[in-house]
Formats: C-alpha cells, sequence, structure tokens
C-alpha cells in the first residue's frame, strides 16, 4: 500500500468534503456581496447539484481512458480556478459560473476518489474482502471536511472577508493536487479488457449495476431530506432556534460516527446484511418522524437517522466496486452518481411539494416509501450475491 497515496487520498477527501459544504456556508457573506436574494442563492446551490448528474458520467469515462491522476488534477484545477473567480465576483452571472466550474471539478473529485479509496486505505491482497472499511472510511474523512467547513468558514469570513475566505480554501486545494505528484500511479492502473462502448454495455447489462445504483436513488431521499429539514421539524415542535441547530450537528456527527464504526466493526462478508438492516431501520425512523407528536421522541428519531442513514452510501458502492472488475470501476461510478443525482434531485422537490399542502414533517411518509423501495431493492440484491 503506497503511504503518499494514504496521504493524498485524505487531503484530497478532505477537501472535496470543504467543496461539498462551501456553498452552504457561503451563502450569506455572498448573497450580501452580490446583492442577490433567496431565490437567486437557490439557484447557485441548484446548479452545483444538476451539475453532477451529466459531469460525474463524463468523469468515469475519462478515469478509464486518460487515468485517474490527469482527471484528479484537472479537478483540483477547475475547483482551485472556480473559487478564484468566486472570490472575484462581483454580479450573479460570474458567481453562477464560478459556481459551474466548481461542479465540474467536483465531480471530477468524487468519481476518482471513490476508486481510489480501496487502494488507499486497503492492502490490494486484502481487497474486496475488506472493500466496504475502505468506503467507509473514506467517506466518514469527506465528512469530517464537511462539518468543519462551516466553523472554520464562520471564523474566517468574519476576520479575514469572504474573498480573502476562498483564497485560503483555494490554497488548501493545491494541498492535495501536490501530494498527487508523488503518487505511483503506474501501480495503481489496471489493463483494460473492454472497449469503451463494450464496457459501457456491460455494465448497463449488468443487473447488479442496476440494483445498487437505483437503491442509492432511493437512499438519498432520506439523508437529504433529514439534513434539510430537520430544523424545520424541531421548531415545529416548540424547539429554539439554537436547539435545533445543535441537534443537526449532533445528526452530522451520528452520521459520521456511524461510518467510522462500520469500518472498523463491520465483519467481512457483511456488506449486503447491513444494508438491508439500515434499509429497515430508514423505514422505521421516517414513519416514526411522520407521526410522532413530541419534541423528545422527534430529537431522538433525527439522532436515529444519523446513525442509521450514514453506512449505507459507502456501504452500497463498496458493493458495486467489489463487483465490477476495476478496469471499469470509473464509468460504474459514473453511472452510480448519475442514477442516485437524479433521486437527489428529484425526491426532496415532491417531498417539499407535497409538505407545502400538508407539513414538513408529513411530507416524510414520501421518504417512508422511498425506504420501503430501497428495504425492497436490498433485499434483491442479497440475494442475488448469495
Amino acid at each position: 500500500m503506497d503511504p503518499m497515496l494514504t496521504l493524498m487520498q485524505i487531503a484530497a477527501l478532505t477537501t472535496a468534503g470543504i467543496c461539498f459544504a462551501l456553498l452552504g456556508s457561503v451563502k450569506l457573506p455572498l448573497a450580501r456581496k452580490l446583492e442577490i436574494d433567496e431565490a437567486k442563492v437557490g439557484g447557485l446551490v441548484s446548479v452545483f447539484g444538476f451539475t453532477l448528474i451529466p459531469m460525474v458520467v463524463a468523469a468515469g469515462f475519462l478515469v478509464d481512458l486518460l487515468g485517474q491522476q490527469a482527471v484528479l488534477g484537472g479537478g483540483f484545477l477547475l475547483v482551485i480556478i472556480s473559487l478564484v473567480i468566486l472570490a472575484q465576483s462581483h454580479n450573479y452571472i460570474t458567481a453562477l459560473m464560478a459556481v459551474l466550474v466548481l461542479g465540474t471539478g467536483w465531480s471530477a473529485l468524487v468519481n476518482v476518489l471513490n476508486v481510489t479509496s480501496p487502494p488507499a486505505f486497503v492492502p490490494p491482497e486484502e481487497l474486496p474482502q475488506r472493500m466496504a472499511y475502505a468506503m467507509n472510511m473514506g467517506d466518514f474523512i469527506f465528512g469530517m471536511g464537511t462539518f468543519v467547513t462551516p466553523l472554520i468558514l464562520v471564523y474566517c469570513a468574519r476576520h479575514f472577508g469572504l474573498v480573502r475566505t476562498l483564497y485560503g480554501f483555494a490554497l488548501v486545494a493545491v494541498v492535495p493536487l501536490g501530494l498527487g505528484l508523488g503518487v505511483d500511479w503506474e501501480a495503481l492502473k489496471t489493463p483494460a479488457t473492454e472497449s469503451i462502448a463494450g464496457g459501457l454495455a456491460k455494465l448497463l447489462s449488468d443487473p447488479i449495476v442496476w440494483i445498487c445504483s437505483i437503491a442509492f436513488f432511493f437512499h438519498l431521499p432520506t439523508e437529504a431530506s433529514v439534513a434539510a429539514w430537520a430544523t424545520t421539524l424541531m421548531t415545529d415542535k416548540g424547539v429554539s432556534e439554537a436547539r435545533s441547530a445543535s441537534l443537526l450537528s449532533i445528526f452530522w456527527l451520528t452520521f459520521m460516527g456511524s461510518r467510522l464504526v462500520t469500518a472498523l466493526a463491520l465483519p467481512a462478508g457483511a456488506d449486503t446484511t447491513l444494508v438491508v438492516v439500515m434499509a429497515a431501520g430508514c423505514i422505521v425512523v421516517t414513519l416514526g418522524i411522520a407521526s410522532c407528536r413530541g419534541a423528545t421522541l422527534m430529537s431522538i428519531l433525527i439522532i436515529a437517522a444519523g446513525a442509521i442513514v450514514g453506512p449505507i452510501f459507502p456501504t452500497l458502492i463498496a458493493i458495486l466496486l467489489g463487483h465490477v472488475e476495476p478496469s471499469l470501476h470509473g464509468r460504474a461510478v459514473g453511472i452510480f452518481f448519475c442514477i442516485g443525482g437524479i433521486g437527489w434531485t428529484i425526491l426532496p422537490i415532491l417531498i417539499g411539494a407535497y409538505a407545502k399542502r400538508t407539513s414538513v414533517q408529513r411530507g416524510f411518509l414520501i421518504a417512508s416509501g422511498s425506504a420501503l423501495l430501497l428495504f425492497c431493492l436490498s433485499l434483491v440484491l442479497a440475494f442475488r450475491l448469495e
């Protein structure tokens, strides 16, 4: 196992986590700087999400065609450029262009870093038995980046200003870019057994690829909905905004902690069992959120949701990568994120629309339906992989 690859992976995952949390963290000072309203701020966030769907697929092809180093290096360069443009932007259109570049660069990072997590954290002779360890450990590090970003950014923006803060984050992105120059990328190369078109056809005809990807489609709404509406659910129960924000932080800590525990404690071969159990837990917790009346029970359910949903994504992608041959990993990750990204975009919108007609709490019935379909797909996955 290459120690330089491990070091680079840790730095790169942390930086990718920072990029993911960046827009949500800078939206208030950025809105003041650009003199834009909440609708336009929402537009910036939406552009970032929509960019993922086509670009992560394109990055998958580029990874398998050009190699991991080229795509990862290009992704970090785009991230650095986007942060510089965002720091210098004085109007909405320029900021929109910066976010478009940021989303493209982040899509490249996400694709490569999911492919390089297994060799970065697990010796080759122990793969694919410890694939779930590698992916959960990688996503734990990514989550730490997302968690610390708002804390650091609020402090830096207050003391140094938004422009200098964004320049500072751009400098942070230089670190993994530099570390990548010391990685033995040749050792990570796997000989291609299929043409580009042949490899794609092979993936699209593989039922396991489809089951994992559609399961991800139905998993994301639960994760995204609890994260987006936890504070609303609590304030509707009469809890103060400060306590609601603290509860959201506990949700994220539990979310990340469950990934670390899974990485360290999940027995080899128990990947599909974990997904089945956690999917069943998603049904219980979302139904509980939709029907509970007290603030205390709601708090418990939100914290429990963090522990339940945390390990599902990394374990699903571990199952996928353990099933697909290494030369097709880039394209497999692209398909996985493309289908999941559609669910990430559409289903929370449906929940929000239903919540407008009823309430946010009742809107979680849609998340329960999504969790039920995730549970069914996880059972199918478990039977297919026996």
